[in-house]
């Protein structure tokens, strides 16, 4: 796969960076985290080279400096909102996040409930922690919040809130997800550092947009893509090009913030360190792009993606709002791109096409070749391009038999008659399991196998929409799934499957 980041530049730079603005204050930073410190696979998708975890190897250089503080909402908790990429709800997440940072050497330091109200739901989360050893801090709703200035800056607004007690120079505020309150605990705190005689300092860490790429770069039209649905919009700094006459990019929320941030800093500190909302930042990705056009091309196809994730999504009937549909057609056509014009799209198409508009699937590996994939009566369309693909990957001849029909037939009785599937054919998962059983008395099935790590990275497109058994197994697979919002059987109106 071709690169078009530096990885390893990023991560020396990202840590030294952050340390320098440690330095700048009194040796205490509140950084604020967006997005994803663990698996973020956007940021891999459009910037080759970029490691999912990333983010997290550059925290573990300054874990003797860091620590860990999870904010959640208690309206979250209260109203049990869902993490919609791992189908578990904020509260839940907060214990997950709490396990992976402290199975990796970072210190937890506690937890922030932020909007508290008394609540049973909410009380009963907090025992749970303290009955685990985490403690837990309450921030309040601030009448006039974000306005009203000189009441929130005031014993009437931060002054309420509890005092989180922090031992280390660097305090990571994370979150669950967006909406949390992480700008406002990172601003909270800094009021009571500074009635402590702390001059503390905040700074923000978000990886898109990317501040130093020209407004409308495929990265950055990926990220709004990406944030379709919060409607986030990529703009050009004002305050940035006024205070240093330099272009920078940020977004629509930040900027509109800024004044409000600018002035509670003044009354916290006498003084914002800061004269622009890109100035709060340190993200370094721009900085470690090695190949830009390999970054650009990469961003054009994850736009497409999202939009057909869009289309399948309103398709079976998910809650995605119109304008968010609108929003991605419009980055399309900033973009220039035509919609189903990438090569794997054609190609199962093409496929489909040849056999009589059967769903047919087609993955394109990492040095361009495209192996397609047809609805059969032994495999569906995903399963036989997995197939193929294992097969072109490993030189062995199409014509070959990584598995016996005679090995499938029983998977299929088993799934027919006695689970009461009305599919005979094997899902990817199935497929990949019946390909390992063989491989004692094959020797074709182990080198198809062993070439698994290779699919990761790769485009693939299927005509219809796959279940969701075969797009979690090509997702562990670390590919690129995008489907075409149809069904297999479109004239069942009321239930699909």
């Amino acid at each position: 796969m071709k690169i078009g980041f530096d990885n390893n530049k990023y991560l020396s730079m990202q840590s030294e960076h952050i340390r320098e603005r440690i330095a700048q204050f009194d040796n205490k930073l509140y950084l604020e985290f967006g997005g994803k410190l663990f698996d973020d696979y956007h940021a891999s998708r459009v910037l080759p080279g970029f490691q999912p975890d990333s983010k997290l190897q550059m925290l573990l250089q300054l874990k003797d400096q860091a620590e860990i503080v999870v904010v959640i909402s208690a309206e979250d908790i209260i109203s049990n909102k869902m993490r919609g990429d791992y189908g578990i709800t904020y509260d839940m997440d907060v214990l997950r996040l709490i396990d992976a940072f402290q199975g990796v050497g970072l210190f937890v330091g506690s937890v922030c409930v932020t909007m508290y109200t008394a609540n049973p739901e909410v009380e009963a989360f907090e025992r749970r922690l303290n009955g685990l050893g985490i403690r837990t801090f309450r921030h309040y709703k601030i009448a006039g919040y974000p306005n009203e200035v000189a009441r929130i800056v005031s014993d009437e607004g931060y002054g309420k809130n509890e005092y989180i007690e922090t031992e280390r120079p660097l305090v990571v505020i994370t979150a669950p997800g967006p909406g949390s309150g992480k700008m406002a605990v990172c601003l909270s705190q800094l009021y009571h550092e500074y009635k402590r005689g702390i001059k503390a300092g905040y700074a923000k860490f978000e990886t898109f947009p990317v501040w130093n790429l020209p407004l409308k770069h495929p990265v950055n039209l990926a990220y709004e893509a990406a944030t379709a649905d919060l409607n986030d919009v990529n703009m050009i700094d004002p305050f940035h090009l006024e205070a240093y006459g330099e272009t920078a990019v940020n977004y629509n929320r930040d900027i509109e913030i800024f004044p409000v941030v600018h002035a509670i800093f003044e009354l916290i500190a006498g003084k914002s360190p800061y004269q622009s909302p890109t100035d709060m930042g340190v993200n370094m990705a721009g900085n470690c792009i090695v190949d830009d056009e390999v970054c650009r091309q990469a961003s054009l196809k994850e736009i497409q993606r999202r939009y057909l994730k869009c289309l399948c999504q309103q398709k079976t009937g998910a809650n995605v709002k119109e304008d968010e549909r609108f929003k991605l057609e419009l980055l399309l056509n900033q973009a220039g791109i035509t919609p189903g014009t990438r090569a794997v799209e054609q190609a199962a198409r093409a496929r489909s096409e040849s056999t009589g508009g059967l769903p047919a699937a087609a993955i394109e590996l990492t040095d361009g070749t495209i192996v397609t994939g047809k609805t059969g009566p032994l495999l569906g369309a995903a399963s036989s391009a997995l197939i193929n693909a294992l097969k072109h990957l490993a030189g062995i001849g199409q014509e070959i038999d990584l598995v016996s029909a005679r090995a499938i037939e029983p998977i299929q009785m088993l799934k027919t008659t006695y689970l009461g599937n009305k599919n005979p054919r094997l899902h990817t998962d199935e497929i990949l399991i019946a390909l390992s059983s063989s491989i004692a008395e094959n020797a074709y099935a182990a080198a198809a196998l062993r070439q698994l790590p290779q699919l990761k990275g790769c485009d693939m497109h299927s005509t219809v929409i796959l279940s969701s058994v075969d797009s979690d197994t090509l997702n562990k697979l670390g590919m690129y799934l995008t489907c075409a919002p149809l069904y297999e059987e479109e004239d069942r109106k009321y239930h699909k499957k």
